[in-house]
């Protein structure tokens, strides 16, 4: 291993040509080896626990790969910007600024929860400001370029337009509050060694190799921290994905007053991304859901999911999280509210 390290890092274009292009394959393949794999079991198709590990067998390494390539890339990436640099691309002078183009940025990434979670790392490593660091966690997975196409397939570009609007000003206002909430002190302990570590070597001059090398670094420290409660939260989301169904909640998702707050709590515990959760909103408002009470259920599962709360706890504290829950939560029920009183 060592010998191959070495080679990237004297060879580190060739290195990532090879790398990226094994790994297009590998995930390009990953519906098919996880769906042989669960086939080789003894289990019946059409049963729960089926579901379920198909679920876990396609999730873990589809989250992992991205996790090991996203923080590989944010790491050679670390090393061409000081953290005051970083800070000032994402928040100018005004914070405010920043949560909008964090936000705007997590549109063009288009990542589950789970794997936005390394990048929202690298942020606070590069000393950008923990609200707007946050305005991308929320806005990443909930509104991103495929959670827009198939909401202008499905119900066409107003439906489209709304909640691109409502969902930026989610990730937008959420952030700028926790931010002003000024509870940096409630990141883990290693993240905070992290940040104070944003004034070292801002000039230091570093070969392609010697980034490629902090790269490794970064996907050494971060995944070796995380990947145990990646996989745990892929296992709860497996297991209620396998055995929640749909029935059981569309007579419950009307337009009362009580049916927005109910669907975010049933689908904070959920884990999905938005390609997974869009066809079940579909399917729900074929059994007579309301709009805004499903998109509300749909922005908690993917924003709030428990999986993503588990892989957090790794990084922030439990007060810090709740308030981040509490937070994304509000906004969620307002949106819920608006698309339930204007459609």
């Amino acid at each position: 291993m060592s010998s191959l390290k070495n080679w990237a890092i004297k060879q580190p274009v060739m290195f990532l040509i090879g790398f990226a292009v094994l790994w297009v394959l590998a995930y390009g393949q990953l519906p098919s080896w996880s769906q042989a794999l669960v086939d080789l079991l003894p289990i019946a198709k059409d049963s729960h626990l089926y579901e379920a590990l198909s679920f876990f067998f396609y999730d873990v390494p589809k989250i992992l790969m991205l996790l090991v390539a996203i923080t590989l890339v944010m790491g050679i990436i670390n090393s061409y910007f000081s953290p005051e640099k970083t800070r000032a691309l994402l928040a100018g002078k005004h914070e405010g600024v920043g949560n909008v183009f964090a936000a705007l940025l997590g549109i063009v990434t288009p990542f589950c929860s789970c794997s936005a979670v390394p990048l929202f790392v690298g942020f606070l490593q590069a000393g950008v400001p923990l609200g707007v660091t946050f305005s991308f966690l929320i806005s990443a997975p909930m509104v991103n370029e495929i959670a827009l196409v198939m909401l202008y397939g499905l119900f066409g570009w107003e439906i489209a337009a709304l909640y691109l609007g409502m969902g930026l000003l989610v990730a937008i206002v959420a952030g700028f509050v926790i931010g002003k909430l000024g509870m940096e002190h409630h990141l883990e302990d290693w993240v905070q060694a992290l940040r104070k570590l944003e004034g070292q070597a801002v000039d230091t001059v570093f070969s392609f190799g010697q980034r490629l090398e902090k790269g490794f670094d970064t996907v050494k420290d971060i995944v070796g921290k995380v990947w145990l409660y990646v996989v745990l939260g892929i296992a709860v989301g497996a297991g209620i994905h396998g055995y929640v169904p749909a029935d059981a909640m569309a007579s419950l998702l009307g337009k009362d007053w009580w049916s927005v707050p109910l669907a975010v709590l049933v689908g904070v515990p959920l884990y999905a991304n938005a390609a997974g959760i869009i066809p079940i909103v579909q399917a729900l408002m074929a059994k007579g859901a309301a709009l805004g009470t499903v998109l509300a259920f749909m922005m908690s599962v993917i924003a709030l999911s428990l999986p993503e709360m588990i892989i957090l706890r790794k990084v922030l504290k439990p007060r810090l999280i709740a308030t981040f829950v509490g937070v994304v939560a509000s906004g969620i029920l307002l949106v819920g509210f608006v698309f339930n009183t204007l459609l």
